[in-house]
C-alpha cells in the first residue's frame, strides 16, 4: 500500500514527490535544465592566480578548466581535446608553462584556447587553429570566485547571481560592505554527502529543524530555536544572542568586524542561497561560501571556504573556534539530509511529504525547479 498525501489544510504545503530525489532520469534533466545552463561558482581566483595555473572542475555532466592565460585574463573551457577527445588534465590543479598538452595525441592548446602545435600540424595549412581549438566557456568573476555557464547564450550574471543576494540583503550595495572578493580563504573543508543536492538545499533554506539538531548555533543565535530562517525574510539579519562576543563555537569573541561593516549590520548574521548551487553566510568578522557539486541522484560534493580579513590569515591567527562552529553545523546538517535520503525511495513518500508555514519559501524552490524542469 502507498501512502497519500496528508489531508489538505490552510497550514500545511505539498512537498515535490520523493522520485524527485531518487529517479536517475529526473537528475539527468536536472543537469541539462539546471546545472548545464545557469551559473556556478566554481574556484577562487586566487588558486589560479599565475599564468599558466589551472583548476578542474565539474559542472553538470562537463568537467572544466579554468585558466589564467599569459595576459593575465581568467577563462574557462571544455577539458577535451579537439582531436579524439581525451581529457587535456586529470589533476585537480596544476601548472603549465605555455600549453595544455593532450597526452594522447600531443595535441597542444594556447592559454586562451587555440590550437598551437600536433603532430604533423605544418603539412595541414588548412586547419583553422581558433575554430579547432578548446571549446571555451562563458566566465565572470564575482566576491574572489570563478562563475562559470555552460549555456552558448548565459542568462543574466547580474540578475540571476548578483540580485539574488540582493533580494536576500535588501540593499544592492550591502554585500560590498563585506568586500567579500578582498578576503583571504583562511580553511576549506570538503564533505561528501550521501544525500540529493536538493535536500542539501531544502536543508539550508530553513531553520524549522534549528532547534532539534543545532544546539551550538541557537546558543549564539536564539531566535533559530523558533524555526524562523534568516533567510525568510527580506533584509532580516539574526541577532547574536546577549552576552555572545562573536560567531564562534562558544561564543566567545572573534575577530575585528571588516572594516565596511555597517553599524546595523554589527552582530547579525545573514544568509542567502543563490540558486542552485551556492550558499552565502555573511557574519561581522568573515564570511562562509558553501558550493555544491551533484555528482549523482543521492551523492553531493560540499566545498565550504571560510574567509577572513587578509591579516587574520597572514598572520597565522587561529580561526579554529569560528570554522568549529559552523563545521558542526555543516555536520549536523549532512547526516540530518543523509537521514532522509533513504526516505525519499519508501512507499511512504511517494506523493511526497508536508511543509508547515515556516517553511514556505522551500514551496517557491519546489515551483522554481518544476519551472525549470518545463513542468509549469
Amino acid at each position: 500500500m502507498t501512502a497519500t498525501l496528508p489531508a489538505a489544510s490552510s497550514s500545511l504545503m505539498p512537498t515535490l514527490a520523493g522520485r524527485y530525489y531518487t529517479d536517475p532520469a529526473l537528475f539527468t534533466r536536472e543537469q541539462e535544465r539546471v546545472f548545464e545552463v545557469m551559473w556556478q561558482c566554481v574556484a577562487r581566483t586566487d588558486e589560479v592566480a599565475d599564468p599558466g595555473s589551472f583548476r578542474r572542475v565539474q559542472v553538470g555532466r562537463e568537467s572544466v578548466l579554468v585558466v589564467r592565460g599569459r595576459d593575465g585574463g581568467l577563462r574557462a573551457f571544455l577539458n577535451v581535446c579537439r582531436h579524439r577527445g581525451a581529457q587535456l588534465c586529470t589533476e585537480e590543479s596544476g601548472q603549465v608553462n605555455r600549453t595544455l598538452r593532450c597526452p594522447y595525441h600531443a595535441w597542444s592548446f594556447g592559454l586562451d584556447g587555440a590550437l598551437v602545435a600536433a603532430p604533423n600540424l605544418a603539412r595541414m595549412p588548412d586547419v583553422d587553429r581558433v575554430a579547432n581549438g578548446l571549446v571555451p566557456v562563458q566566465l565572470r568573476e564575482w566576491l574572489g570566485y570563478a562563475w562559470v555557464c555552460l549555456a552558448d547564450d548565459p542568462p543574466s550574471f547580474e540578475d540571476d547571481v548578483v540580485g539574488a543576494v540582493t533580494e536576500r540583503l535588501g540593499d544592492p550595495a550591502a554585500i560590498e560592505e563585506y568586500d567579500v572578493g578582498r578576503l583571504a580563504l583562511g580553511r576549506r573543508i570538503r564533505y561528501d554527502v550521501a544525500a540529493n543536492w536538493k535536500l542539501v538545499v531544502e536543508n539550508f533554506m530553513e531553520c524549522y529543524h534549528c532547534a532539534t539538531i543545532h544546539p551550538e548555533l541557537t546558543d549564539v543565535l536564539p531566535e533559530f530555536s523558533r524555526g524562523y530562517a534568516a533567510q525568510s525574510f527580506v533584509g532580516h539579519g539574526a541577532e547574536f544572542a546577549a552576552g555572545v562576543d562573536g560567531f564562534t563555537v562558544d561564543g566567545s569573541v572573534g575577530f575585528p568586524a571588516l572594516p565596511g561593516i555597517d553599524q546595523d549590520r554589527d552582530r547579525r548574521y545573514y544568509a542567502a542561497t543563490i540558486k542552485p548551487a551556492v550558499f552565502l553566510n555573511l557574519v561581522p568578522d568573515h564570511v562562509i561560501l558553501l558550493r555544491m557539486t551533484p555528482l549523482a541522484v543521492d551523492r553531493t560534493v560540499v566545498e565550504c571556504d571560510w574567509l577572513y580579513a587578509p591579516g587574520v590569515v597572514t598572520a597565522g591567527l587561529d580561526v579554529s573556534r569560528s570554522v568549529e562552529l559552523f563545521h558542526r553545523v555543516n555536520q549536523q546538517d549532512f547526516a540530518a539530509c543523509e537521514r532522509t535520503q533513504p526516505g525519499m525511495s519508501s512507499r511512504a513518500y511517494a506523493a511526497g511529504g508536508v511543509l508547515v508555514p515556516v517553511e514556505h519559501h522551500l514551496a517557491l524552490f519546489h515551483d522554481w525547479l518544476r519551472g525549470r524542469l518545463g513542468e509549469g
